[in-house]
């Protein structure tokens, strides 16, 4: 039943803007401000559009009609109409969800497309009890804002607001918010702020979504502090909000916040926080803002009185760094300080979680980072990981590390992991050392983009040595059928041993407190580089690793009392020292 609407749209650049709905066409009134309304009678369904400057009657004159930059979705992809989406018509079941704290939780990053073989929001609603049964509290879920074709990263969405429809769309999108906080799981959504994809940007017809000047490793530069950038980061701030209240979201992850130019004396970033803070008290529930970036600067996590930005929390791709190098040996690119480091390079990440605190970064041959004072900042602001999207994906062949490492190594590095002062986070199907790999793969439906991407990808690869015809070739479709998960592996070894060390050290997590205690301060580490082991001291917990081919005795500094857990054989105490067998790690509780 149609009923009186009002549609606005924020475009100061055209002369003119109409509304057309349901292919009728109606005149728009302009504000001084370049908001443009009108009021008509819509069905709550209807498909919309807008006219830019047209000369013509509309869509049936030649006229191209532009979705709406806000549209919540879009039916027929990013060139389409628009569709109206009441995200209050869901009826909510989670009235006494009250929400989580990220201190002391685990996150589970997953892409939807490829975590089920359906690869859509209901599928991967449908395996969240394995997530329950695994023990972690979060779920995030990469980018799944409106992008050009049928599946990718999730990375070149170019209308933010909207819901991929090969999701299911965005009431798919609420039913799976829904399912998750029954089971007990709070939902972080992976957002792109930094550009804009190759494909359906209709935005710089309406707005100058761009800056001026400069532009990153994706494209142009956002204009967050030129002319005309107060609605640009209203535009921003607004889904930011969207996601959180009207999708009932617990955080954000904010993608490479490091590519936000913002030269105005109050960053966006801390804008942001200000404004999610106080939804948060409106809506009475934790919400969080984590950040991805490359700085390695901690005020971006320093709270507001303290002169920081306020976020939540922050990545660390150090600590990945440290302990993707020491497990495999790899020196190559940005792993060279790392692995010139060694085992004392992990263990200044276990303290610190920077390496490059203002130290020498020869990748980017300047000194880089700053130091994380643990007086000001707890552990848990930091995010750790063995791996994640961006650290498999973008290696030439896509190869988790489960390609490169024993069982009992994978089952080291969980440990350190799952025992780690920060806020560890799994990458979908680490849990059981998945096989299958996650390649970089696209969809664009225009062939010259699509060819640019495939030869772009591939020659970068070869200039660095590796043979073309290894590289994977984004837009191959057999690339993204590649990248999806195999829920056969959980129940077969290696994968099922390995899947009950990530049960246990969760488990282990949860009931002792000493292992979430995020104080930096009271984490030491000692090591041995030639023999290479190494114990981080957690209270009256020792965690204990032999990344050695052969059995190292260890000195626990406490006498030892039982042995925790054990990635595999259990080792053996003798007063104050411990018998690791090689390749393994165990948690001993110590007086």
């Amino acid at each position: 039943m149609s009923a009186p609407v009002e549609f606005s749209v924020w475009a100061p650049l055209p002369k003119r803007v109409r509304l057309q709905v349901d292919g009728a066409v109606h005149d728009m009134r302009r504000d001084d401000g370049g908001w443009w309304r009108t009021e008509v009678e819509a069905a709550p369904e209807a498909d919309y559009g807008f006219l830019l400057d047209d000369d013509g009657d509309g869509e049936e004159a030649g006229a191209k009609v532009y979705p709406d930059p806000r549209s919540r979705r879009q039916p027929a992809g990013v060139h389409g109409l628009s569709r109206r989406f009441d995200p209050a018509a869901h009826g909510w079941g989670d009235d006494a969800w009250t929400g989580r704290p990220l201190a002391g939780g685990v996150v589970y990053e997953m892409h939807v497309g490829t975590f089920t073989p359906e690869g859509t929001l209901d599928a991967a609603a449908r395996k969240l009890d394995h997530l329950v049964e695994l023990g972690v509290d979060f779920v995030e879920l990469l980018p799944v804002n409106g992008f050009n074709g049928t599946h990718n990263w999730g990375y070149d969405g170019v209308l933010w607001y909207a819901v991929q429809e090969e999701y299911g769309g965005p009431a798919a999108y609420q039913r799976f918010v829904d399912a998750a906080h029954a089971r007990g799981l709070g939902v972080i959504q992976d957002v792109v702020y930094n550009h804009l994809g190759p494909s359906g940007n209709y935005l710089p017809l309406f707005f100058p979504v761009f800056a001026e000047s400069g532009a990153n490793t994706w494209g142009n530069s956002v204009n967050l502090s030129g002319p005309d950038s107060d609605e640009v980061r209203r535009y921003i701030i607004d889904n930011a909000l969207m996601w959180l209240r009207d999708m009932h979201v617990d955080g954000l992850r904010l993608d490479a916040v490091h590519a936000l130019v913002d030269e105005r004396a109050t960053h966006v970033l801390e804008e942001m926080a200000q404004e999610v803070d106080r939804l948060s008290v409106a809506e009475g529930r934790p919400l969080t803002l984590i950040a991805e970036s490359d700085l390695n600067d901690p005020r971006l996590v320093t709270p507001r009185v303290a002169g920081g930005m306020g976020l939540t929390a922050q990545w660390s791709d150090d600590f990945h760094h440290a302990l993707h190098s020491t497990l495999t040996g790899e020196g190559q690119g940005y792993y060279a300080d790392f692995a010139a480091a060694g085992v004392a390079g992990l263990a200044k990440t276990l303290t610190g979680a920077f390496f490059h605190d203002g130290a020498w970064s020869s990748f980017r041959r300047r000194h880089h980072g700053r130091p994380v004072d643990a007086n000001v900042l707890p552990g848990w602001k930091f995010l750790a990981y063995l791996q994640d999207h961006d650290q498999i994906g973008n290696r030439a062949v896509g190869d988790r590390i489960s390609a490169s490492l024993t069982p009992d190594l994978l089952a080291v590095g969980a440990t350190l992991v799952l025992t780690s002062p920060f806020t560890p986070m799994l990458f979908m199907g680490e849990e059981w050392g998945a096989s299958t790999p996650w390649q970089f793969f696209t969809s664009h439906p225009e062939p010259e983009l699509g060819k640019a991407t495939a030869e772009g990808r591939i020659g970068e690869f070869a200039e660095h040595g590796w043979d073309a015809d290894v590289v994977p070739d984004p837009q191959d479709p057999e690339t993204f059928t590649r990248s999806k998960l195999d829920w056969s592996e959980p129940e077969r070894e290696p994968h099922s041993r390995l899947l009950g060390v990530h049960r246990a050290l969760l488990a282990l997590r949860r009931a002792h407190p000493d292992l979430v205690d995020p104080d930096l301060s009271r984490v030491q580490v000692t090591w041995d580089d030639a023999d290479r082991w190494l114990v981080v001291h957690r209270g009256s917990l020792r965690v204990t690793v032999n990344l050695a081919d052969q059995p190292r005795e260890i000195d626990l500094d406490g006498p030892a009392v039982d042995v925790l857990f054990a990635t595999g054989e259990l080792p053996g105490l003798d007063g104050a020292t411990v018998t690791l067998p090689a390749q393994s790690a165990a948690v001993i509780s110590t007086r």
